[in-house]
C-alpha cells in the first residue's frame, strides 16, 4: 500500500541514464529558473510604497518610479556580471563556487550560507505572498492563510520530487500566463489613462504628506524594492540543469529574464503612479490596479489575481531548483551532510527538497503567514552573495589577466561597489526589522559547516589505509571464531539467531544477564528442557544494567578470545509490522548495538524475526 501511494504521488523510479532527459531547454528553463525574479514584480513596488507613502503622500509615486528605475539599472549590471560567471563556471554553483575558488573557503561558505537562507526565505515569502493574492480576491479565507501557505509548499514539494521534466510542465505554464496577463493589464491601463477613457480614482485615500524626500528615505525605499532582484543568481547556480549547450541556454534565459523584469517591473511601477494605489494589508497593489483597470467584478480581475497568486506560489520553485543543487555541490566538498549529494528515485536531489520544504514551513508558522515580516530579511542574504560573487570574479580577472580582462574586471568591480553599498544599506535600514537575524545566522551556519568538514576529514584519516597496513598472512586454521548470542527469553526469535550462529562457528556462547531471579530460573529450566547442546553463561547484574555485564564479559580473562580471534555478537530482534507496535516493546537490541558498535574487535549481526500481527 505504501509503495503504491509513493508511486502515485512521486511517480515511477527513473534510471540513472535517463538523467539527460531531466534537463531544461530555454522555453521551460525560463519560467522554472526565473519565476522568483519574475514574481517579485508583484510585491517589490508595494514594498517601496510602504516606505514612501506615509511620509510623502501623493509625491511618493514620483519617487517610487525613480527607485524602480534604479533597481532595473542594478538588475542589468547583475545580468552582465552573471553572464561572465556562466562563461567561467559551466558546472554551476554561482556565488559559492566563485567565492570559494577566488576568495577562499570561508568566503565561499559565507556565500553558500547566505544563499541557503535566501532560498528558504524565498519559499516562505512566495507561499505567503501567493496566499495574500488569494485572500485579496476571497477575503473570507484570511483566517486560514497559514494553512493555505503550508499546503502550497507541500504541493510544490511534491511537484519537484516528481523530477525536473514533470515539474517544468506543472510550474512553467503559469509563469507565462502571468506574464501575458500583466502585459495585457499594462497595455489596457496605460491606454485607458492616456486616451481619457478612464479617469483613475484611488480605491483607498492617499495619506497626506508628513515630510519631504531625503536621501535616507529614498535609499530606504530603494532597499525595500531590491527584493525584485532575488532569484537572478539562480540561473548561474543551475547551469547543469540546462540541456546542451548548457552555457548558451543559461545566458539566453538570463537575458530574457532581464527583459521581462524591465518591462513588467517598470510597467507596474508606472501604473501605480497613474492609479495611485495605496498599500493595504488585505488588498495588494496589483489587485488594486487590476480592479481599477478592468473592474472589481470583471473576469480579467480574477484572471490577474489567479495568475498573480499562482506565479507567487511558483516563485518558490526557483528555490526548489537552486538550493538542492547548491547543497549537492557543498556536500561533495564535505561541508554539508553527504546525503544531499544523492539523487532520489526521480533523479532529483530529494533530500535537499524535503529539508527546504520543512524549514520554509517552519518560517511560515513562526511569521503567522505575514510576508512583510519575512521580506525584511529577504534581500540581505542574496546581496551578500551578490557582493562575494562580484568580488570573486574581479579577483579572477585581475589574477588571470586573460584577453579582455580589463573591461570584465571593470564590470565586476563596479558590481562589487554597488552590491556592497546595497548590503550596507539593507543592513542599516532593515536591521531592527529582522535583518539582524541574517547577520547572526550566517556565522553560525559557517561554523557548523566547518565542523561537518572537520568530522569528515577525521573519519577519512581514521579509515585511510597505508601500504604497511596490508592484511598479514594469518593461518586461518589457528584463528578461533567466537560467537556470543545474548538471551533474555527462550523463544522463536532467539532460536532463529541461535541457528544462524551455529552456521558460522562451533564456539558459541549463550549469554544471559540476570536482573530478576525468578525470570532467570524459568529460563534455565526451559534451557535444560530444550537441551540445545550449548552451555549458558549467566551473570548477575545488581544494578539492572544489561549492557555492562556483557561488555565486561567480553573484555575479561574468563572469556578466552585472543587478539587475532574473531568475535561476533549475534543479536536476536523481533520486528512488528505495525509502526506503532515497536513503541510497545523495549529496544534492548538497539541499545546493545549502540554500545558494541564502537568497539573495533567486535562484529555485530542482527537477526530479525518478523511478527505478522
Amino acid at each position: 500500500m505504501k509503495i503504491k501511494l509513493e508511486k502515485l504521488i512521486i511517480g515511477e523510479s527513473l534510471k540513472t541514464e535517463q538523467l539527460k532527459n531531466q534537463k531544461f531547454n530555454v522555453f521551460w528553463g525560463l519560467p522554472i529558473m526565473s519565476s522568483d525574479a519574475i514574481s517579485s514584480v508583484a510585491y517589490a513596488g508595494e514594498e517601496i510604497l510602504i516606505v514612501l507613502i506615509p511620509v510623502l503622500g501623493v509625491m511618493a509615486y514620483k519617487y517610487m518610479f525613480y527607485a524602480s528605475m534604479c533597481i532595473v539599472a542594478l538588475l542589468f549590471l547583475l545580468v552582465f556580471s552573471y553572464r561572465q560567471t556562466i562563461d567561467s563556471y559551466p558546472n554551476g554553483g554561482g556565488a559559492y563556487v566563485v567565492a570559494r575558488d577566488n576568495l577562499g573557503t570561508i568566503s565561499g561558505l559565507i556565500a553558500g550560507s547566505a544563499l541557503s537562507i535566501d532560498y528558504i526565505l524565498t519559499v516562505a515569502v512566495s507561499s505567503c505572498a501567493g496566499t495574500a493574492a488569494i485572500t485579496s480576491a476571497i477575503p473570507w479565507l484570511l483566517s486560514y492563510k497559514v494553512a493555505i501557505s503550508i499546503f502550497l509548499i507541500v504541493f510544490i514539494t511534491i511537484g519537484n520530487l516528481r523530477g525536473v521534466s514533470e515539474s517544468s510542465k506543472i510550474f512553467g505554464v503559469p509563469t507565462y500566463l502571468f506574464v501575458i496577463s500583466v502585459v495585457i493589464m499594462m497595455i489596457t491601463g496605460i491606454t485607458k489613462a492616456h486616451l481619457g477613457v478612464h479617469i483613475p480614482e484611488p480605491i483607498y485615500a492617499v495619506p497626506k504628506a508628513t515630510g519631504s524626500i531625503g536621501l535616507f528615505l529614498f535609499l530606504r525605499a530603494f532597499a525595500s524594492g531590491c527584493t525584485a532582484l532575488t532569484g537572478v543568481e539562480a540561473v548561474s547556480n543551475g547551469i547543469p540543469s540546462f540541456r546542451k549547450p548548457s552555457q548558451k541556454n543559461a545566458k539566453v534565459v538570463l537575458e530574457l529574464l532581464a527583459l521581462i523584469i524591465f518591462i513588467m517591473f517598470g510597467g507596474i511601477a508606472y501604473l501605480a503612479t497613474i492609479y495611485h494605489t495605496v498599500p493595504n494589508a488585505d488588498v495588494t497593489v496589483v489587485a488594486q490596479i487590476a480592479a481599477q483597470v478592468f473592474g472589481h467584478k470583471s473576469l480579467m480581475f480574477y484572471v490577474i489575481q489567479t495568475t498573480t497568486a499562482v506565479i507567487l506560489i511558483m516563485a518558490a520553485n526557483t528555490a526548489f531548483t537552486g538550493l538542492p543543487l547548491l547543497l549537492a555541490l557543498m556536500a561533495k566538498d564535505g561541508f554539508v551532510p553527504r546525503q544531499f549529494s544523492k539523487r532520489g528515485k526521480r533523479l532529483s536531489f530529494s533530500n535537499g527538497i524535503i529539508v527546504l520544504a520543512m524549514l520554509s514551513s517552519l518560517l511560515v508558522l513562526i511569521s503567522k503567514g505575514d510576508d512583510h515580516i519575512l521580506l525584511s530579511m529577504y534581500a540581505v542574504g542574496v546581496f551578500i552573495s551578490f557582493t562575494l560573487s562580484q568580488s570573486g570574479m574581479f579577483v579572477k580577472w585581475v589574477r588571470e589577466r586573460t584577453i579582455g580582462w580589463r573591461h570584465k574586471a571593470l564590470i565586476n568591480g563596479f558590481g562589487v561597489i554597488v552590491t556592497f553599498f546595497t548590503v550596507i544599506l539593507l543592513g542599516v535600514t532593515k536591521f531592527m526589522l529582522g535583518a539582524w537575524m541574517i547577520f547572526l545566522l550566517i556565522p553560525m551556519i559557517v561554523i557548523l559547516m566547518l565542523k561537518i568538514k572537520h568530522h569528515y576529514m577525521e573519519v577519512a584519516c581514521e579509515l585511510k589505509l597505508s601500504v604497511d597496513q596490508r592484511p598479514k598472512n594469518i593461518d586461518i586454521s589457528m584463528q578461533k571464531r567466537y560467537v556470543i548470542v545474548p538471551i533474555d527469553t527462550l523463544n522463536k526469535s532467539f532460536l532463529k539467531a541461535f541457528n544462524y550462529a551455529r552456521t558460522i562457528s562451533d564456539n558459541i556462547i549463550v549469554f544471559h544477564v540476570s536482573v530478576d531471579d525468578d525470570v532467570t530460573n524459568r529460563l534455565l529450566k526451559k534451557w535444560d528442557q530444550y537441551n540445545l547442546g550449548v552451555p549458558i553463561v549467566v551473570k548477575k547484574s545488581p544494578y539492572r544494567s544489561i549492557l555492562e555485564p556483557l561488555v565486561k564479559f567480553i573484555e575479561s580473562e574468563e572469556y578466552s578470545a585472543g587478539i587475532n580471534d574473531t568475535i561476533t555478537v549475534v543479536i536476536p530482534q523481533f520486528v512488528v509490522k505495525k509502526w506503532w507496535g515497536n513503541i510497545l516493546h523495549n529496544q534492548t537490541a538497539l541499545f546493545i548495538k549502540t554500545m558494541l558498535i564502537r568497539r573495533r574487535n567486535i562484529a555485530l549481526v542482527t537477526i530479525p524475526y518478523i511478527i505478522d500481527k
